[in-house]
């Protein structure tokens, strides 16, 4: 049996990070005060902006890049992969998507993000699953996340 602890490795952290172990972070970096809850999972060349907040056990892989002012619920999972050609064995290193999240987005508990783009201002609700670039500003929700309030209140703190 091989078991191993929780690793931090290679991170560049801002100033006045909070990080609640257990976690997995490896070659990312983080922000200015950006909060990390327990049982999170950061992948290299994740990139996590100034004043964010990551919620217990949420899963962000490669090549996501989330904003400043951002908070991201508990049990949130980001892909990077649409596994379109399985066939091919390389897949991994040839499919990787990015994720790009804008400032002032709040990603509800249990949601699920493909790669895409979310632009600054949105909400989305719990547990719904975004499949498409959110590029308006508003409230989206459901499986696939769909708008369903515009203009809401910039400031969701």
């Amino acid at each position: 049996m091989n078991i191993k602890n929780s690793k931090i490795k290679k991170v560049k952290f801002g100033k006045n990070c909070i990080i609640t172990k257990p976690v997995n972070l490896y070659e990312c970096e983080l922000g200015n005060n950006v909060f990390i809850g327990p049982f999170v999972e950061i992948q290299k060349n994740a990139f996590i902006g100034d004043h964010t907040r990551i919620s217990s056990h949420t899963f962000i892989c490669e090549l996501v890049k989330i904003g400043i002012n951002c908070f991201i619920g508990h049990g949130v999972m980001f892909t990077n992969c649409l596994l379109k050609n399985r066939a091919n064995k390389k897949f991994i290193n040839n499919y990787l998507l990015p994720t790009f999240v804008g400032d002032n987005v709040c990603i509800g508990s249990n949601s699920t993000i493909l790669p895409v783009k979310i632009s600054d201002n949105i909400i989305i609700g719990a547990g719904s699953v975004v499949v498409d670039d959110l590029l308006k500003e508003g409230i989206y929700v459901g499986n696939p996340a769909k708008l369903i309030k515009k203009n809401y209140k910039k400031n969701i703190y």
